[in-house]
């Protein structure tokens, strides 16, 4: 198993996501009513799948070990980037989770918040996303030693079956092309 390139192949997923998210968010501006299922299932998505399981692998496996072994320019490049554009999403997610709550107890104008975070996360991530697979991973193949890379895959490889087993990679999948059928 080649680590990176999985996670290359994870963004595809995450990609698809984000444009649902936006299509949602379009739905809520036309004045469509806000399927709280719905968007429980894209924040469940993003923690789950985006956060715990892709972006996990990568603060795991990949980022400590070039902050460890490629020296200062590795981490600026995942401390002062790619951990704190990790945070900004959480952060978004979180944001959207309150405005979700507040337009659901009646505060309308909570629908801008919604929106806005939603947006302010798709355009993050789609910018994160090609940063890291024009910059980040090329620059990670590049310098780790073939040792290094091997051990990163060995790493992913085992990270991949113990969600495999417990049926995480399926689970947002499913979901992601349950809300592709409704949304695209």
């Amino acid at each position: 198993m080649n680590g990176i390139e999985l996670m290359v192949d994870e963004h595809k997923a995450i990609k698809r996501m984000l444009a649902v998210v936006r299509s949602a968010c379009f739905g809520v501006m036309q004045g469509q009513e806000i399927n709280y299922d719905d968007f429980a299932t894209m924040i469940d998505f993003v923690r789950g799948y985006a956060d715990a399981h892709h972006h996990g692998k990568e603060e795991q496996l990949l980022f400590n070990r070039m902050v460890e072994e490629l020296g200062p320019a590795a981490q600026k490049l995942v401390t002062h980037g790619m951990l704190v554009e990790h945070d900004l999403g959480r952060l978004h997610m979180a944001e959207l989770e309150k405005a979700l709550i507040a337009v659901k107890e009646g505060n309308e104008e909570a629908k801008l918040d919604v929106i806005a975070n939603s947006i302010s996360y798709t355009h993050l991530l789609t910018r994160h996303i090609d940063k890291e697979d024009g910059v980040v991973y090329p620059f990670a193949e590049r310098s780790f030693t073939p040792e290094v890379l091997e051990a990163i895959n060995k790493d992913c490889e085992t990270f991949e079956k113990e969600r495999t087993a417990n049926g995480v990679q399926a689970k947002y999948i499913e979901n992601l092309v349950i809300l592709e059928s409704k949304y695209m």
